[in-house]
């Protein structure tokens, strides 16, 4: 069964992370959302409380087959071991997937260099090297990307198609009534 680490952080979009867990989960994908708080607890930027399975420093994290970064807040940057944990996964090809405005992250690191990506309006010129495209979601490489919280269902089932196969991917998008 592939696996995934959803990461969570206060001031996440909630449509983003939730939306995508449940498509992830709907598809067959065994999905952990990992904290990135001290404590299991994330407020949304709705202040919606969303509780983790996981803390960050219980987690290995080298074990899944994707990471995940829900948008919303770009906390991301100055939460040092999660941007080392992507910056190394990237190095190394991993699995990367991120919505909205947490593409930046992969900016960031230089992981977009020569790759296509998406990103929540305002902040393409942070996806430093990559060839922006306007298009709900988008994956190059071992890297996704999805523009925002109306694209997360669409971002999920590309993650589910990547993880689990298109005929996974199709399922789950019948089943919520999602036409092609």
């Amino acid at each position: 069964m592939a696996t995934a680490a959803v990461f969570l952080i206060d001031g996440i979009e909630e449509i983003e992370a939730i939306n995508t867990i449940d498509i992830l989960r709907r598809g067959g994908v065994q999905t952990t959302l990992v904290s990135l708080n001290p404590g299991l607890e994330v407020k949304g930027t709705n202040n919606i409380q969303i509780k983790a399975d996981t803390l960050l420093k219980d987690t290995d994290t080298g074990g899944f087959d994707i990471l995940v970064l829900p948008g919303g807040t770009l906390a991301y940057l100055d939460h040092k071991p999660i941007m080392d944990i992507i910056a190394e996964a990237g190095k190394k090809g991993r699995k990367l997937a991120a919505i909205c405005v947490a593409p930046v992250v992969f900016g960031e690191l230089g992981l977009l260099k020569g790759k296509k990506a998406v990103c929540y309006p305002g902040n393409e010129d942070r996806l430093t090297g990559a060839e922006v495209l306007q298009v709900p979601v988008v994956t190059d490489g071992n890297i996704t990307t999805s523009r925002g919280p109306s694209t997360a269902i669409l971002f999920g089932l590309e993650l589910v198609r990547i993880l689990a196969g298109q005929e996974a991917s199709d399922k789950v998008r019948s089943g919520i009534l999602l036409a092609a």
